[in-house]
């Protein structure tokens, strides 16, 4: 099978993850006998510094054409000051929302190998696997831009939402709980405010066609606790996009590291945009010492989501799992000194894992 990926390395340590991410597919390519065609393109900073522009037309032409997209990061200090519209994010707020890529799929699970890494007790965070869906292009972020009145004295910020909006993300968000345990957490603040009384209202709707999954909802408040003192109660979270973004990263924190974590983006299609939860580091860019596991389990995403291909992103998750339980990690991991390895180590341990699973199949 073949198809084509635009990879979009970005800034920060993205080149470098991006890349690790690119290496394990092309060796998946090698034992399914695929053909996978990267089309690199810039974003970000990067396209700025280039481009003049954080979206270059031909980027957004480039996505639009692709079977799917893998992203490193954006963002960097020497961009900060720069006006609104010339911020490496904005290039990937204009992606998502060009494309219509409505549903963020953000999976946490922990790694029996990696339970004392976490912040939290081992036994609370061991057996936690749930999923965050979050909608992505609608609420705060995408409302009527954001302004200052009477002489910067008062703001004024709009959470806007059409039915159709919270319809899709809600449906997906039940689809994703039939693939699981059938269970899904509804999140809102539906005792304050009006957009997530019709969100409410929509989920109990929505619910009439399936009635196989458990709904529950629940606030936003009451969740973030929950997710602190009780994770594995979770299956299935769907939720707008604000409070998406940071109970997402606020669940990024079971796992012990940031840089193990993959995220899709996905619309109604098979297009998707992957990347790694994590930012773009700029600290450590260049020093091969970022975790590239991240963006490489998104790469399995990828696979499963876009391309469909069931056994070929199990056969990356299961090479990452082997790697990290012979005791292998990067500098971001609690593991044995003599077992941290940098970003070209790890990627090459992955792949050592996929060259012997093609052998021994």
């Amino acid at each position: 099978m073949q198809k084509k990926i635009v990879l979009l390395p970005g800034d920060g340590i993205g080149p470098a993850v991006a890349e690790a991410a690119a290496s394990v597919l092309q060796q998946v390519a090698d034992n399914f006998s695929h053909t996978f065609k990267f089309d690199k393109k810039a974003i970000g900073g990067a396209a700025i510094d280039s481009a003049g522009e954080p979206l270059p037309a031909d980027t957004l032409q480039a996505c639009q054409d692709a079977d799917a997209i893998l992203l490193g990061a954006v963002g960097g200090p020497q961009w900060e000051r720069n006006p609104p519209h010339l911020r490496p994010e904005k290039g990937l707020l204009q992606l998502r929302k060009g494309l219509g890529l409505f549903a963020n799929l953000r999976p946490v699970k922990t790694f029996p190998s990696l339970l004392s890494s976490s912040p939290l007790k081992q036994e609370i965070v061991e057996g936690s696997d749930l999923l965050i869906v979050r909608e992505l292009t609608g609420g705060l972020y995408f409302g009527t831009p954001s302004e200052r009145r009477n002489a910067g004295q008062t703001v004024v910020d709009t959470l806007l939402y059409e039915r159709k909006e919270i319809e899709r993300i809600v449906e997906t968000g039940f689809q994703s709980a039939m693939l699981r345990n059938k269970r899904l957490a509804s999140v809102d603040k539906a005792n304050v405010l009006e957009s997530s009384k019709l969100w409410r209202e929509i989920v109990d709707e929505k619910s009439k066609d399936y009635p196989e999954v458990a709904v529950e909802h629940m606030l936003v408040d009451s969740t973030a606790m929950k997710l602190i003192t009780n994770p594995t109660y979770f299956d299935v979270i769907v939720t707008e996009n604000l409070f998406g973004d940071i109970l997402s990263d606020e669940a990024s924190v079971l796992t012990g590291s940031l840089g193990l974590l993959p995220s899709a983006s996905l619309r109604d299609d098979e297009l998707g945009l992957y990347e790694p939860v994590h930012g773009s580091a700029p600290d450590i860019a260049g020093q091969d010492i970022a975790n590239p596991l991240g963006a490489i389990l998104s790469a399995a995403m990828l696979l499963r989501y876009s391309f469909g291909m069931e056994e070929e992103a199990d056969s990356i998750e299961a090479a990452v799992d082997n790697v990290l339980q012979s005791g292998y990690g990067t500098q971001d991991m609690h593991v044995d000194t003599a077992n941290i390895v940098g970003t070209a180590r790890m990627t090459s341990l992955v792949i050592e894992q996929l060259m012997e699973a093609k052998v021994s199949s």
